[in-house]
């Protein structure tokens, strides 16, 4: 019961950032990305930081966190900090398809990791998984398949989305019976550093003043759900589940940004997406099972 329970934390961890990618979208032109990530941490810093006021022991708790913390920021800072930047240069689309890569390349660092195996039935079922992703990503078009290509800001993203491998791994490597609370928080505010080092190394401003009202909404969408909400559901379920099963999730998400796409923006579905959405959440679900 508790198993389904963290199945269930994943999804809504999982359809929180597929909306983040459209939310990331509408602001990766407004000011440079690592002002918009140090801001998005800072307001998850803040929002998370009465919870810790309450809790007993917390300041053992942080120190015990901390220096673990600061390995776990850094991959999970600079994930952010690229995709802000890759989208200045490439689309949502290209994105969705690279992120898709992200559960088998976590799989296979967890074969060196947490001697883990991939046998031959998973790999056909992650490449089941990732046709059905293409299939969403391209509308089940072949032509449109055909003429994507890469270019420098994809490049970038395949680095991010290497980074959020790690981060997930370095989650269930560096977990020591934390309060999860703390541990998030502890990430959180390492990554305000991380980010703020690099703000002062690169020489760029915050111009944060150049942000309009709406795009507030969309900082505290990113802040308090997708930055602080996701922390806390992503390590809590990855200590119980592993990266594997957690990552998997990733092949609904083109699925979901077109379902959201739908209901916020009222652009249509087509049909010839209706396989690839089948496919992507049926494979999700086989990859859940543990090998024999």
């Amino acid at each position: 019961m508790q198993n389904i329970f963290n199945h269930f934390l994943v999804l809504i961890a999982t359809i929180i950032i597929s909306g983040s990618f459209l939310v990331s979208a509408a602001l990766a032109s407004t000011i440079n990305p690592v002002s918009l990530t140090l801001l998005r941490f800072i307001c998850a810093v803040l929002c998370i930081l009465p919870l810790i006021f309450f809790k007993k022991n917390s300041v053992q708790g942080i120190k015990k966190a901390l220096p673990r913390s600061i390995v776990i920021s850094f991959f999970y800072c600079l994930f952010f900090i690229l995709q802000f930047e890759s989208l200045k240069t490439t689309t949502a689309l290209n994105t969705s398809t690279i992120y898709s890569l992200t559960p088998f390349i976590t799989a296979v660092l967890g074969i060196f990791l947490f001697k883990e195996v991939i046998t031959s039935k998973r790999m056909f079922i992650y490449l089941l998984a990732g046709l059905g992703t293409c299939w969403v990503i391209f509308k089940g078009s072949f032509d449109t398949l055909l003429s994507f290509e890469l270019n420098f800001g994809d490049y970038i993203f395949l680095i991010a989305s290497l980074s959020m491998c790690c981060y997930s791994l370095a989650m269930k490597l560096l977990y020591r019976d934390d309060d999860m609370w703390i541990l998030v928080f502890c990430t959180l505010l390492c990554g305000c550093l991380w980010i703020s080092g690099f703000l002062l190394l690169s020489g760029f401003s915050l111009e944060w003043d150049k942000l309009a009202t709406n795009d507030w909404f969309n900082i505290a969408y990113l802040g308090i759900l997708a930055t602080m909400g996701t922390s806390y559901l992503y390590q809590k379920t990855t200590v119980a589940l592993g990266p594997r099963r957690v990552m998997s999730y990733v092949y609904l998400s083109p699925a979901i940004v077109v379902v959201l796409s739908y209901l916020v923006y009222n652009q249509s579905i087509s049909a010839n997406i209706y396989p690839g959405i089948i496919l992507s959440a049926l494979t999700t679900f086989l990859l859940q099972r543990k090998d024999r």
